[in-house]
């Protein structure tokens, strides 16, 4: 329940997987923007298993391997905030949900999207390297583990499908061309900033 709690907080926490599932909920509906979550929530989930079995930490002590790790995240989120920009200021356009093409690509994109960008992020990295030794016993096996990160999925995808839910809900409202654009506008910014941050991570 403890480890659960503090994964819980650190889902909960402003971030780009927030942002991410935010603007999926909003601009493509209450399905993807729960695709996202899962995507989010396998990346937790894989970074429990990573910690628990030294692969995180090697990354997280190795320079090279923290280095590329932030600079592919950090070019990801800000690919996917120029991107929201972009669509802020082409006026964002018609939603494209109700066509086949989109219902086939729509959720597997999300999910891609809500994968990347947990499992692109160093930080992520440093956080469960900190945290799952204190909840992993001395020669813990690999059910141990497993329970680990099948909590840690289970909370992240409570919280992230609760966001997509509540946001989904309200989507005709931000179905409105300004509110669309200023939900991508705030999105693109946001995800910039949180790239431009990550760009600057040191390893402690």
């Amino acid at each position: 329940m403890a480890f659960g709690g503090i994964v819980l907080l650190g889902a909960m926490s402003p971030g780009p997987d927030f942002a991410v599932v935010v603007r999926r909920s909003a601009i493509s509906g209450r399905g993807h923007g729960m695709a996202a979550a899962v995507g989010i929530a396998v990346g937790v989930s894989a970074w429990v298993v990573a910690a628990a079995t030294g692969i995180a930490a090697l990354m997280a002590a190795s320079a090279a391997a923290f280095t590329v790790v932030k600079v592919v995240g950090a070019a990801y989120l800000l690919y996917l905030g120029v991107r929201s920009l972009r669509a802020a200021l082409g006026g964002g356009g018609a939603l494209e949900l109700d066509t086949a093409a989109a219902v086939r690509r729509g959720p597997w994109a999300a999910f891609a999207e809500g994968l990347l960008t947990n499992v692109l992020n160093p930080k992520a990295a440093l956080f469960f390297v900190a945290l799952v030794p204190q909840f992993v016993s001395s020669g813990a096996g690999m059910g141990e583990t497993l329970v680990l990160s099948a909590v840690a999925l289970a909370g992240t995808v409570a919280w992230f499908l609760l966001v997509a839910g509540v946001v989904g809900t309200l989507r005709k409202v931000f179905a409105r061309p300004g509110v669309r654009r200023a939900v991508d506008g705030l999105t693109g910014a946001a995800l910039i900033g949180l790239g431009i941050r990550l760009a600057t991570v040191t390893r402690p």
